[in-house]
């Protein structure tokens, strides 16, 4: 080979260059990590990964099996099962007084499948999105491997880690094509009231932008009013999930909603991305909405509630300074800068030596990361206990 043809051979194998702007995501090293600890024999406490404790409610799992047995392990349409796009479309009727069409649902494999669908749908190359900073850090990722620009907005815990008009309008440029956000978020556990919704869509369509909120921690919320956009406006696109509430993360299943004038599009991409979302989860899936289900759900959600009431105490009390109210999610994004200006190190070192685990600022964003770290009360009462007590011990002599 020539070394004309072997320079050739070796730009062709090179990563693309938008790969390089994608950063890891730090949760799962941490995961990986602690596991490593654990098969040494280490007792870890799980703060650092956002996935429920329980195993997926009975009725879901029983759904599960029967729709094995029965032999249903075949492609569905790619838009979903029509049966539980009939459901999602209830469920809209009866928690959010809203009608929204079935043909507007998509089901997708994982809000992930559906985040990264819609990333197709609405960018395009040397677009931007405007992004709250914090937040879920896959979003960006999304955005930069469409040669696409994540227009990071800061955001604090004064404004309740939730963007305002005036921010948005700020960092917007001529690149800027929409704007994503998440009510509850992760890693905050905020929301959007009804009126910020109502503010945020009215810019948005008077600047002639795109509207995506992230809805995926619905049903994990603990004040009384949680809206869903879509009851402000019609034409935003909401991704959501049965990971978080309906506690189904292992079946890899979630929806989007779109307008009436892409959906022609989005099932082409659909079709394209993956076929169809895992046939067994979408029928066990369909047990999700039972009222035996619904009790389950619920009596969990006071449970995550329970324990958030606990864990936000306990901080607090250490010297961590809190988001003013965690409203959703099973999230404490806390300050630590009492105690450190390197968040990482600061995991590292609570990991390694004191076995807690949890999740660095720098994960979610850029904007005051670095004395920020995300805890979960995803485990256990003993479990927290435990991991405050053992934080009371690392901190002692700080």
């Amino acid at each position: 080979m020539s070394g004309k043809e072997g320079r050739g051979l070796q730009r062709a194998l090179e990563p693309r260059a938008a790969l390089s702007s994608v950063t890891p995501f730090r949760v799962m090293s941490v995961m990986q990590r602690a596991a490593e600890l654990e098969q040494e024999g280490r007792h870890i406490v799980h703060l650092e990964v956002g996935e429920p404790d329980f195993s997926t409610a009975q009725p879901i799992l029983d759904a599960g099996k029967a729709a094995l047995d029965a032999g249903l392990t075949q492609y569905t349409a790619a838009t979903g099962l029509a049966a539980l796009r009939e459901r999602i479309s209830e469920r809209y009727r009866r928690e959010h007084g809203v009608d929204i069409a079935p043909h507007r649902i998509l089901i997708t494999p994982g809000a992930s499948g559906g985040l990264l669908l819609l990333a197709h749908l609405l960018v395009g190359r040397d677009e931007g999105v405007l992004i709250p900073d914090p937040a879920y850090p896959c979003v960006r990722n999304f955005i930069r491997l469409r040669d696409a620009q994540p227009q990071l907005v800061p955001v604090c815990r004064e404004q309740d880690f939730q963007p305002s008009v005036e921010d948005l309008a700020r960092h917007r440029t001529a690149a800027t094509r929409g704007v994503w956000l998440a009510s509850p978020n992760n890693p905050t556990g905020t929301i959007l009231d009804r009126e910020s919704l109502e503010r945020l869509s009215s810019w948005t369509r008077s600047e002639g932008l795109h509207l995506l909120v992230d809805e995926i921690y619905h049903g994990l919320h603990f004040v009384d009013d949680l809206p869903s956009v879509l009851e402000v406006d019609n034409d935003a696109f909401v991704v959501n999930s049965f990971s978080k509430y309906f506690g189904m993360t292992g079946w890899r299943l979630g929806w989007i909603v779109v307008p009436d004038a892409f959906v022609e599009t989005a099932t082409t991409l659909a079709q394209n991305m993956y076929i169809s979302a895992p046939a067994l989860a979408q029928y066990a899936a369909l047990a999700a909405f039972e009222p035996a289900t619904d009790a389950i759900l619920a009596a969990r959600r006071d449970e995550y509630r329970r324990r958030r009431d606990y864990v936000v105490q306990a901080l607090a009390d250490i010297g961590f300074v809190l988001p003013r109210e965690i409203a959703g999610a099973f999230y404490v994004y806390a300050d630590c800068s009492r105690f450190t200006d390197d968040s990482e190190a600061f995991c590292r070192r609570l990991l390694e030596e004191h076995g807690v685990a949890m999740t660095p600022g720098t994960d979610f964003g850029e904007a005051g990361a670095r004395t920020m770290l995300r805890l979960s009360f995803t485990t256990s009462m003993e479990e927290l206990a435990l991991a405050m007590a053992r934080l009371r011990e690392a901190l002692a002599d700080t």
